[in-house]
């Protein structure tokens, strides 16, 4: 069982072929030069979604716009490990 949530927007779309591109850190997009932030936003997403056993990706829509959608599984988290080895 997963909870599925989307969100959807009406700006230009993602860059053709860039959609998982942009989750990685620094990424900004094709409008770099005036895109505001760094970069980290949907990679702290992806970092977060991915910790608790889901996924995340974008899309654009047909209408024009993007769609960013995560999913996550019902239920506890799985355990994480932290850097230090101790969970």
């Amino acid at each position: 069982e997963w909870v599925v949530v989307s969100v959807l927007d009406a700006g230009p779309g993602l860059p053709p072929g860039a959609e998982d591109a942009l989750f990685e850190l620094f990424e900004r997009g094709r409008h770099e030069g005036t895109a505001t932030g760094v970069g980290l936003g949907l990679a702290i997403c992806r970092a977060i979604v991915e910790a608790h056993g889901g996924s995340i990706h974008g899309e654009n829509r047909a209408e024009g716009g993007a769609r960013f959608t995560f999913t996550l599984p019902v239920g506890e988290p799985p355990a994480m490990e932290l850097e230090d080895g101790h969970e």
